[in-house]
């Protein structure tokens, strides 16, 4: 297939490859950077009008753009020093400056945000922006990011351990959850404006978030996007609300990388640290059941597991799954 031409990503996917995948920390984009999703690799790289996404490719000779290097807002190849713009026009050729620069030399460029700290890219035209997370958004609340997770483990996975509240009491035993308190308030799932959203679902904690804090916390679930997922909880005084926003992108299949986006309305004088490195464990100990669940694949077939009233949300998010055509990491 001609390089010039867009091709499907390695892993395609007709509802994935238009959505926004998480790539990297905006903080550590300060020089040409390569990344992957879906099996692409990406060239992500910064000029005065904001991050940009190419394919690691340069249409001359094939080199990784990512070797290159940024020159007065321009991406510059390392192998014959082509420049290109921030929509992958190439403006100029060092071998022969006097001549018109070919149409077709250009390079491949994808839709490129940053938000929450994070570069987002689609390979696709997608249809809504990054997904929302209305608490990072509000002026109250301190945000801090955590990982990446790097998981051999599908991300349908991945996203519907995070949404499992019964396992907190078991995989995060003193923590999350204690084992004489593993009863789950019945709780329905709803579909609304396009996200599954949870009634309130009360949990006792004895430490949920490294402070050494217990605490009844009241959870609410929602699911944004196919990957894009987050929690709301709020103590039983009310007053301190803790929110993860969490999302996995598949690299290739059963690896998957995965970015916690924590905001909290309380604490700001305490070390960030403290709560990466509390997100960190918490993740470690989710990662061990991961890695021993088979299928591998999510199964969208729900004859395919038993399901109880506690598993009302992940079977939600399985039917939607269907519903949209997910095809990676589904069996």
């Amino acid at each position: 297939m001609s390089l010039l031409n867009p091709k499907p990503p390695a892993l395609n996917d007709p509802v994935l490859v238009n959505e926004w995948m998480a790539v990297a920390k905006a903080a550590d984009i300060s020089k040409p950077t390569r990344v992957s999703v879906l099996g692409e690799d990406l060239v992500i790289w910064r000029s005065n009008t904001g991050v940009h996404a190419f394919r690691d490719l340069c249409i001359h000779r094939g080199t990784a753009l990512s070797l290159g290097k940024v020159s007065n807002n321009q991406l510059v190849c390392p192998y014959h020093g082509w420049h290109f713009d921030g929509e992958g026009q190439c403006t100029f050729i060092p071998a022969q400056p006097d001549l018109p620069i070919p149409t077709k030399a250009k390079a491949f460029s994808y839709p490129c945000e940053e938000k929450y700290g994070l570069i987002w890219v689609s390979l696709g035209q997608p249809s809504k922006g990054v997904p929302e997370f209305a608490e990072a958004d509000d002026s109250k609340f301190h945000t801090i990011i955590c990982g990446p997770y790097m998981v051999n483990a599908e991300a349908p996975r991945v996203i519907e351990n995070f949404l499992d509240v019964s396992h907190l009491m078991w995989v995060h035993e003193g923590f999350l959850g204690v084992p004489e308190h593993s009863s789950i308030p019945d709780y329905h799932v709803h579909e609304t404006s396009g996200k599954l959203i949870t009634d309130t679902i009360t949990v006792f904690q004895p430490d949920p978030d490294g402070r050494g804090k217990d605490v009844n916390n009241d959870y609410i679930y929602q699911v944004l996007r196919p990957l894009t997922v987050q929690f709301t909880k709020t103590d039983d005084q009310g007053s301190d609300v803790f929110a993860i926003m969490l999302h996995t992108t598949p690299l290739a299949h059963r690896k998957t990388m995965a970015y916690a986006v924590l905001t909290r309305n309380y604490g700001f004088d305490m070390d960030d640290n403290l709560f990466r490195d509390f997100q960190d464990k918490i993740f470690s100990q989710d990662e061990t059941i991961l890695l021993s669940q088979r299928p591998e694949e999510l199964p969208l077939d729900l004859a395919a597991e038993l399901h109880i009233k506690s598993d009302r949300l992940a079977i939600a998010y399985r039917k939607w799954l269907r519903e949209l055509g997910v095809e990676i990491g589904v069996a």
